[in-house]
């Protein structure tokens, strides 16, 4: 199943796809969390809004909506994995922006946090203009996201708590990064967690391993890596971040970037106003966004 958010003559609503049309299942006050309360209720909520489909709620167009990050407003910022593609983490660590610490290839999952208010949906304009550095880059990446709760889990029982996928774009401003010694407010700016077109769940997308990552900017393509090359694998980041805190329903992990972002080129290519960018992943779907 595939999971969305939209608006439509500026009213909210919530489904999933069915052919080239929205099944509608959720509209108006409200619609906005409907997909995290799906992922809250587990197999009963996709069930309920299957229900819906075999019952006749309405269908609109694709084309007629406006998609929106599939979970508008998560409960939590999304957590973050620096430096998980072996090729992205000798790039970085050669770059001089990285205060991650000495090693080039980490020994151990490094995780940080991406404001909720950073998130904005397909075709949303990313705000460069924010940045006072103009130092805009693009991380491409696979968003996991959490079904169950999830405490102390073991990597072979990791993806029992996995709901489904998610296209993001962890864009960054890369001198705010290297400033602050830290990656929160680098990468936590308004609008710079592009996520979409949608969630799909984990059964429809099978072996995650297999997928592939692209990210394209104004046509040109800068990344191109499989999931099979995460220096820590899905199991393992879930291993991590639930040893000691608990994982929610609705929680959503970015797994990392391989390498080609900007500044793996000399001179860096920074995003500038007008600027296209596009990550995609095998079976789930293109994320669009401009720079602005």
């Amino acid at each position: 199943m595939k999971l969305v958010t939209f608006t439509k003559d500026a009213n909210m609503g919530a489904g999933y796809i069915d052919d080239d049309q929205i099944v509608v299942c959720a509209q108006g006050e409200g619609a906005d969390y409907a997909v995290r309360a799906l992922i809250d209720a587990g197999t009963s909520g996709i069930g309920n809004w299957q229900a819906k489909g075999a019952g006749g709620v309405p269908r609109v167009p694709i084309a007629d909506v406006t998609l929106l990050s599939p979970i508008p407003d998560p409960r939590r910022d999304i957590f973050c994995v620096g430096k998980n593609y072996f090729a992205h983490a000798k790039e970085f660590h050669s770059s001089g922006f990285d205060s991650s610490g000495k090693e080039a290839v980490p020994s151990a999952p490094i995780i940080f946090t991406k404001a909720t208010t950073s998130i904005v949906g397909p075709e949303a304009v990313v705000r460069g203009s924010l940045d006072p550095t103009a130092t805009v880059d693009y991380e491409g990446e696979l968003g996991v996201v959490i079904g169950t709760r999830a405490f102390q889990v073991s990597k072979d029982k990791a993806y029992d708590h996995v709901f489904g996928y998610v296209v993001i774009n962890d864009v960054t401003s890369r001198e705010l990064q290297r400033r602050h010694n830290q990656w929160v407010i680098g990468k936590g700016i308004d609008s710079f967690c592009p996520m979409g077109p949608y969630i799909v769940t984990a059964d429809e997308v099978g072996d995650v391993t297999k997928l592939r990552l692209e990210t394209e900017i104004n046509g040109e393509i800068r990344q191109n890596a499989s999931v099979a090359d995460l220096i820590f694998d899905i199991p393992t980041l879930i291993e991590t971040i639930s040893a000691t805190m608990t994982l929610l329903p609705g929680d959503i992990i970015a797994t990392g970037t391989p390498d080609g972002v900007g500044i793996g080129f000399n001179p860096p290519k920074y995003l500038a106003e007008g600027d296209q960018m596009t990550v995609r992943i095998t079976g789930l779907g293109e994320l669009h966004n401009v720079v602005g």
